[in-house]
Protein backbone atom coordinates (compact mmCIF):
# COMPACT_ATOMS: atom_id res chain seq x y z
CA UNK A 1 0.00 0.00 0.00
CA UNK A 2 1.97 3.14 1.46
CA UNK A 3 5.77 2.79 0.77
CA UNK A 4 7.47 4.08 4.46
CA UNK A 5 10.56 5.85 3.67
CA UNK A 6 13.14 4.11 6.27
CA UNK A 7 15.47 6.62 5.52
CA UNK A 8 13.28 9.84 7.17
CA UNK A 9 15.19 11.05 9.85
CA UNK A 10 13.52 14.10 11.95
CA UNK A 11 15.58 17.41 12.44
CA UNK A 12 17.18 18.33 15.69
CA UNK A 13 17.87 21.63 15.02
CA UNK A 14 14.10 22.67 14.74
CA UNK A 15 12.84 21.88 18.03
CA UNK A 16 11.69 25.12 19.26
CA UNK A 17 10.05 28.71 17.95
CA UNK A 18 12.36 31.12 16.22
CA UNK A 19 13.16 34.44 17.56
CA UNK A 20 11.40 36.29 14.45
CA UNK A 21 8.32 34.27 14.94
CA UNK A 22 7.61 35.50 18.22
CA UNK A 23 8.64 39.59 17.56
CA UNK A 24 5.55 39.00 14.25
CA UNK A 25 3.25 37.23 17.08
CA UNK A 26 4.07 39.84 19.66
CA UNK A 27 3.89 42.56 16.77
CA UNK A 28 0.82 40.86 15.31
CA UNK A 29 -0.91 40.74 18.77
CA UNK A 30 0.34 44.09 19.94
CA UNK A 31 -1.96 45.80 16.82
CA UNK A 32 -4.53 44.29 18.03
CA UNK A 33 -4.80 45.74 21.17
CA UNK A 34 -3.63 48.94 20.38
CA UNK A 35 -7.17 48.41 17.89
CA UNK A 36 -8.96 47.67 20.64
CA UNK A 37 -8.03 50.07 22.80
CA UNK A 38 -9.06 52.85 20.29
CA UNK A 39 -12.47 51.82 20.02
CA UNK A 40 -12.77 51.65 23.74
CA UNK A 41 -11.51 55.48 23.65
CA UNK A 42 -14.26 55.71 20.88
CA UNK A 43 -17.02 54.08 22.51
CA UNK A 44 -16.48 56.20 26.38
CA UNK A 45 -16.94 59.38 24.09
CA UNK A 46 -19.63 58.11 22.48
CA UNK A 47 -21.18 57.38 25.63
CA UNK A 48 -20.86 60.59 27.38
CA UNK A 49 -22.53 62.28 23.99
CA UNK A 50 -25.29 59.73 24.53
CA UNK A 51 -25.59 60.44 28.55
CA UNK A 52 -26.29 64.14 27.55
CA UNK A 53 -28.50 63.86 24.66
CA UNK A 54 -30.58 61.66 27.46
CA UNK A 55 -30.02 64.39 30.00
CA UNK A 56 -31.59 67.32 27.43
CA UNK A 57 -34.69 65.02 26.95
CA UNK A 58 -35.15 64.77 30.92
CA UNK A 59 -34.22 68.66 31.73
CA UNK A 60 -37.33 69.75 28.81
CA UNK A 61 -39.27 66.99 30.16
CA UNK A 62 -38.76 68.73 33.58
CA UNK A 63 -39.30 72.34 32.62
CA UNK A 64 -42.63 71.32 30.34
CA UNK A 65 -43.74 69.49 33.34
CA UNK A 66 -43.23 72.83 35.44
CA UNK A 67 -45.20 75.18 32.62
CA UNK A 68 -47.68 72.64 32.61
CA UNK A 69 -48.64 73.29 36.03
CA UNK A 70 -48.29 76.96 35.77
CA UNK A 71 -50.45 76.48 31.99
CA UNK A 72 -51.80 80.42 31.78
CA UNK A 73 -48.73 81.67 32.57
CA UNK A 74 -47.09 79.38 29.95
CA UNK A 75 -49.08 80.70 27.54
CA UNK A 76 -48.96 84.02 27.75
CA UNK A 77 -45.27 83.69 27.22
CA UNK A 78 -44.67 84.13 30.97
CA UNK A 79 -41.77 81.22 30.90
CA UNK A 80 -40.08 82.52 27.07
CA UNK A 81 -36.37 83.01 27.87
CA UNK A 82 -33.83 83.86 25.22
CA UNK A 83 -31.30 80.94 24.88
CA UNK A 84 -28.63 81.51 27.57
CA UNK A 85 -30.26 84.95 28.73
CA UNK A 86 -31.34 85.21 32.83
CA UNK A 87 -34.58 85.01 33.17
CA UNK A 88 -36.98 87.35 34.17
CA UNK A 89 -40.75 87.73 34.79
CA UNK A 90 -42.94 86.81 37.52
CA UNK A 91 -41.75 85.19 40.38
CA UNK A 92 -43.16 81.72 40.24
CA UNK A 93 -42.29 81.53 36.17
CA UNK A 94 -38.75 83.21 37.19
CA UNK A 95 -37.52 80.68 39.88
CA UNK A 96 -38.32 77.67 37.68
CA UNK A 97 -36.49 78.76 35.19
CA UNK A 98 -33.53 79.46 37.31
CA UNK A 99 -33.94 76.33 38.57
CA UNK A 100 -33.98 74.84 35.55
CA UNK A 101 -31.01 76.81 33.71
CA UNK A 102 -28.83 75.72 36.45
CA UNK A 103 -30.06 71.96 36.26
CA UNK A 104 -29.17 72.15 32.63
CA UNK A 105 -26.10 73.15 33.98
CA UNK A 106 -25.61 71.04 36.51
CA UNK A 107 -26.42 67.99 34.96
CA UNK A 108 -24.34 69.11 31.54
CA UNK A 109 -21.58 71.10 32.28
CA UNK A 110 -21.18 74.72 32.28
CA UNK A 111 -21.35 75.41 28.98
CA UNK A 112 -25.09 73.74 28.11
CA UNK A 113 -27.84 76.20 28.53
CA UNK A 114 -31.88 76.89 27.36
CA UNK A 115 -34.10 78.43 25.51
CA UNK A 116 -38.06 79.02 25.61
CA UNK A 117 -40.60 80.06 22.64
CA UNK A 118 -44.40 79.22 23.38
CA UNK A 119 -47.36 80.60 21.73
CA UNK A 120 -51.34 80.29 22.63
CA UNK A 121 -50.78 76.36 21.63
CA UNK A 122 -47.45 75.19 21.71
CA UNK A 123 -43.79 75.37 23.17
CA UNK A 124 -40.02 75.08 22.05
CA UNK A 125 -37.95 73.56 24.24
CA UNK A 126 -34.51 73.89 22.95
CA UNK A 127 -30.98 73.07 25.24
CA UNK A 128 -27.58 73.50 23.85
CA UNK A 129 -24.58 71.68 25.47
CA UNK A 130 -20.64 71.11 23.92
CA UNK A 131 -20.71 67.82 22.28
CA UNK A 132 -17.57 68.22 20.82
CA UNK A 133 -16.24 65.11 22.10
CA UNK A 134 -18.26 62.93 21.02
CA UNK A 135 -17.94 61.26 17.14
CA UNK A 136 -18.92 64.38 14.86
CA UNK A 137 -19.80 66.68 17.55
CA UNK A 138 -20.02 70.09 17.23
CA UNK A 139 -19.63 72.91 19.97
CA UNK A 140 -23.18 74.16 20.13
CA UNK A 141 -25.23 70.87 20.04
CA UNK A 142 -29.01 71.51 20.07
CA UNK A 143 -31.86 69.62 21.08
CA UNK A 144 -35.64 70.74 20.35
CA UNK A 145 -38.76 69.32 22.23
CA UNK A 146 -42.06 71.05 20.36
CA UNK A 147 -45.00 70.37 22.79
CA UNK A 148 -48.52 71.61 23.09
CA UNK A 149 -49.96 72.80 26.81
Amino acid sequence: MFARNLNFKPRRNSNGVSLIEVLISVLVMGVGLLGIAAMQATALRNSQSALERSQAVIQSYTILDAMRANVEEARIGGYDTAMCAAPAGTPLATADRVSWLNAVRDSMGATACGAIACDATTCTVTVQWDDTRGSNGIAAQPFATVTRL
